[in-house]
């Protein structure tokens, strides 16, 4: 039987013989991903340009970094930014979906006559850009 490679973690104080010997890689990849100081490098600058209104690279954060969620005490360095991605893209979900929801169920009903003002597609029509004369 073969050892585990000492450079790739394991998962500590599982009380599992088996998911003892099993690395635990930082990426979805696996063996095949980055390694534990790209993947903190790329999680870092997914979470801060998550910030710059791309709420997705949260998202995809979260994605590519699942086995850090899910593993709390593998990658201590790591967690911080890929739970915060997980926090942040939740709270971006939440909000986009309770503005998109209120303006599809609501509609004129809730905003009443200002709707015709926040519609999008009457907008054209108001700065004069549909005429070509």
């Amino acid at each position: 039987m073969e050892a585990p490679d000492s450079n790739s973690p394991t998962i500590p104080n599982s009380g599992n013989s088996i998911a003892l010997s099993t690395p635990v890689w930082p990426t979805i990849d696996g063996p095949l991903g980055l390694t534990e100081d790209e993947s903190l490098s790329y999680a870092r600058k997914f979470y801060y340009f998550g910030f710059a209104l791309l709420p997705l690279l949260w998202g995809v954060n979260c994605f590519y970094f699942w086995p850090v969620l899910r593993h709390s005490r593998a990658f201590p360095r790591l967690r911080h930014y890929v739970v915060a991605s997980a926090v942040g893209f939740s709270v971006s979900v939440v909000l986009l979906s309770t503005w998109a929801l209120t303006f599809a169920i609501g509609g004129e009903h809730l905003f009443g006559s200002v709707w015709g003002n926040l519609l999008m597609y009457n907008l054209a029509d108001r700065l004069g850009l549909t005429s070509w004369s």
